[in-house]
């Protein structure tokens, strides 16, 4: 694990086993792109396991926290509803973080965070769960820094920012305003004691700028683009290029 105080890298393997699922096959494995990516450095591996298993697999899930137990020093980020599926892989797999995502069965991918006070009774219990088990808890939350505190009133470690808006305005004329509302909700979020993650369509272009308007941030989870370069470029030098845009941050 980097002990530097920068942003950890989280690299989400779903995209590779979407392509394995084409065939019947089993290959490319899903497993084997964790390892090269923990041996390149990544910080952890994030998987989100769907009901429809359209990419990641309940074997999967499994296979990877085996591979996890052979670096200690890395996280296992497990993300989904937990009114779904979520709560058994959390329960048999004890992973370092369970990132709640509101997202319904059938819906592409990942579009909204949770939303308080609508949402804190059902979740409440199954936060409490989590920490019976020793998991961390972060919840995917959309920009709106008054959501922030309600997130720890319920019981919340950290919180997951939702960052289409920011991919989207990356380079246009609102790119400015949509940052200010990114870095309000972070700050938010850390005075009220709530560790900073951030995911979805983050790149290697629009990653640097992001992370060096809040360089508190501890972890970003990036799967898309990353497995997009990795096509190109391999894994290895995938997640140097990674890293190299979050130490530039820091620069």
């Amino acid at each position: 694990m980097n002990n530097s105080g920068h942003t950890l890298l989280s690299v989400n393997v779903n995209k590779v086993a979407l392509v394995r699922n084409t065939r019947h096959v089993g290959y490319p494995s899903v497993t084997r792109a964790a390892e090269l990516c923990l041996k390149a450095g990544a910080a952890g591996i994030t998987v989100h396991p769907r009901p429809d298993e359209r990419h990641i697999r309940k074997g999967d899930v499994f296979e990877i926290a085996e591979l996890m137990r052979l670096w200690p020093n890395r996280e296992y980020n497990i993300e989904g509803n937990p009114f779904h599926n979520l709560m058994d892989f959390i329960r048999a797999v004890k992973p370092h973080q369970a990132t709640f995502v509101p997202d319904s069965e059938g819906q592409s991918t990942s579009d909204h965070g949770w939303s308080f006070p609508q949402d804190a009774a059902r979740l409440k219990p199954l936060i409490d769960e989590c920490h019976a088990l020793g998991v961390r808890v972060s919840l995917f939350m959309d920009p709106v820094p008054e959501q922030m505190a309600a997130c720890k009133a319920v019981g919340a470690d950290r919180v997951e920012l939702y960052t289409e808006t920011w991919a989207s305005a990356f380079g246009t004329a609102t790119e400015v305003k949509v940052l200010a509302q990114f870095k309000a909700t972070a700050e938010a979020a850390r005075d009220a004691g709530l560790g900073v993650n951030a995911g979805h369509d983050l790149t290697q272009a629009n990653l640097t700028r992001f992370i060096a308007a809040m360089p508190f941030i501890a972890e970003v989870s990036i799967g898309h683009a990353f497995v997009s370069d990795a096509l190109e470029m391999g894994y290895t030098q995938a997640i140097m290029a990674y890293q190299a845009s979050i130490e530039k941050a820091y620069a």
